[in-house]
């Protein structure tokens, strides 16, 4: 039997699954595939842009497989450096490929929408299925439940492969949520699927704690409510599924499919979030170093900046367990989303204003100190979402001045993001969201006037001028410029002037910023070799400096440079003869 995971893409509040992220889905899916009894050679992955890089199908493997699960669903927007979502057309011409079972799900089963400002439409009422299934709730446990039994029953109808279930027909299974207890077995069991991802071995696992909304109420827009109450993975499971991928390669994790990572095992203390359980942190941080004792990253993603304002002290206690066993350059993404305290109310949102300033103070506390990798250990980023319940334009000059008050603080923040409302069916933002539409131009230009007056003075202080920033994974070529980033949560888009092989590391020298990126040099930059626009583009001297220094190639040694090169003390750092 083969069956073939598309991976189209996945991006919600709480997990990501876009290149060079791959989401808990696909192994999830590939777990339940080996736990009814596939191997693990009829297991097929595909991402969508290696299936558009073969439009044929990757050798006819589509129109040869007995089952196709296409995972998909993106609930917030999201730029992307090297990826491109599957679109509905895509979706389609798949589907009509195919001969066998096709079952799609993931966020998808939501709805889609195309960009923030636009509501989500229904994806049976969007997208033609040509006799494809839809998961109404979890893909995995549709897929495990697809099958009559395990190895040993009665062989499929015109399988090609050696397995001996019997596929059930797609209309005949219920539609359920998997259990705890079922990704403990399948997160382990499909570890092997990122041997066939294509950024292999340079791939984030993204890892799952626990999903759902511990909180009473819940935001207008979010689609985290849907998955219900907060359910806890436990951290042994956790555990087990990391060295389950560290076997087969992984080294790079980041701890990000949970809406709160602080609250993991909270405990209901009366408070407006689950109180954080310390203990559970550091068992769960020591664990993961413990089995992946080599990893080359370890971060986080998202925190409730309420659970920070309102516990402190153990937030406190877990923000500097996350810096003993994590790997620096990490991100506590707030979902602030305004500082207007309107808004907060007409939506539910999580904190006010007073209480997001508080929390940023306290990661800034511990986790501005710089760390192994050039960026600090630890900051928070900001989520901005335009468009909510009650918007006016009042709403985007308080989140000005909340930007201004942070700058003015001398804090940092490593990220701002700013978009519009996604708003999807079921949740109470769907139909009420034409705030986003009225107040479009205002806020393109209010994004703009941000981006120009906070992102690069946040930036120059996140990373300032000559600060070298080891291992940046080269990824693109545009245009003479060589494009890379660090793997991990949020990661700086480097541009260097310079046609470097892709899919390389190089450490980089910071010497200039942009709104959301920065320019840099490979370091040590080889001064003989170098070319004059590389060598301009070192810190702290001129254009005329520079190209005297070219000039003057080639150099003996550092003590030759030093003699004849202008201001060569102020660069000798940054440069190999």
């Amino acid at each position: 039997m083969k069956a073939l995971i598309i991976d189209g893409y996945v991006d919600e509040p709480a997990c990501l699954g876009v290149p060079p992220y791959l989401s808990p889905y696909a192994r999830y899916i590939a777990g339940a595939l080996r736990e009814r009894g596939l191997s693990e050679n009829e297991i097929h992955y595909l991402t969508i842009d290696t299936l558009r890089e073969n439009p044929p199908g990757v050798g006819g493997l589509i129109g040869k497989v007995d089952l196709l699960v296409i995972i998909a669903g993106m609930t917030v927007p999201g730029k992307y450096l090297r990826a491109s979502p599957i679109t509905p057309g895509e979706i389609e011409t798949i589907f009509r490929a195919v001969n066998g079972i096709k079952v799609i799900g993931g966020p998808i089963r939501l709805g889609f929408s195309s960009e923030g400002g636009r509501a989500a439409k229904g994806m049976e009422s969007g997208i033609s299925l040509e006799e494809a299934t839809l998961a109404k709730m979890d893909l995995e446990a549709f897929i495990y439940d697809l099958f009559e039994g395990g190895a040993g029953e009665n062989s499929i109808s015109g399988g090609s492969g050696s397995f001996s279930a019997r596929l059930k027909a797609p209309e005949s299974v219920d539609h359920r949520f998997r259990t705890t207890a079922e990704i403990g077995r399948w997160g382990p069991k499909g570890a092997f699927l990122i041997r066939q991802h294509p950024d292999y071995p340079y791939c984030m696992c993204e890892l799952e704690t626990y999903r759902g909304c511990g909180r009473h109420v819940h935001c207008s827009f979010c689609t985290e409510p849907f998955y219900g109450a907060s359910d806890y993975r436990p951290v042994e499971d956790v555990v087990s599924e990391v060295s389950a991928l560290y076997s087969h390669g992984a080294r790079y994790f980041r701890i990000g499919r949970q809406p709160d990572l602080f609250s993991y095992h909270g405990t209901d203390a009366g408070g407006p979030v689950p109180k954080p359980v310390p203990e559970i942190l550091e068992k769960l941080y020591r664990g993961i170093r413990n089995s992946a004792p080599e990893l080359s990253v370890l971060h986080m993603d998202n925190a409730n900046p309420i659970t920070l304002a309102a516990y402190p002290e153990e937030s406190e206690q877990i923000l500097k367990t996350i810096i003993k066993y994590h790997t620096s350059g990490d991100v506590a993404a707030f979902g602030m989303e305004t500082a207007d305290p309107k808004v907060v109310a007409a939506n539910s949102l999580k904190a006010t204003s007073e209480e997001v300033f508080e929390a940023i103070k306290l990661v800034n506390r511990f986790g501005a100190v710089r760390g192994a990798n050039g960026l600090p250990e630890i900051l928070p980023g900001i989520n901005f979402v335009h468009g909510l319940m009650g918007e006016t334009k009042k709403t985007f000059q308080l989140n000005y001045d909340f930007l201004q008050q942070v700058v003015d603080s001398g804090l940092l923040l490593r990220r701002i993001n700013i978009r519009q409302v996604m708003a999807f069916p079921g949740t109470p933002m769907y139909g009420r969201d034409e705030a986003a539409r009225k107040h479009k131009k205002l806020f393109l230009d209010y994004k703009d006037k941000v981006r120009k007056n906070f992102d690069l003075p946040l930036l120059r202080r996140v990373v300032p001028e000559g600060t070298v920033l080891n291992d940046v994974m080269c990824e693109v070529h545009d245009r003479g410029i060589t494009f890379g980033r660090q793997l991990g949560s949020y990661p700086l888009l480097v541009g260097v002037p310079a046609l470097i092989p892709l899919r390389k590391f190089t450490d980089i020298t910071v010497t200039g910023h942009g709104m959301r990126s920065i320019t840099g040099i490979p370091y040590p930059l080889h001064i003989n070799t170098a070319s004059p626009t590389l060598i301009r583009e070192l810190p702290s001297i001129g254009r005329k400096t520079a190209d005297s220094i070219a000039a003057g190639i080639p150099y003996n040694d550092r003590e030759d440079f030093l003699r004849r090169a202008n201001e060569g003390e102020k660069i000798i750092s940054f440069i190999e003869i």
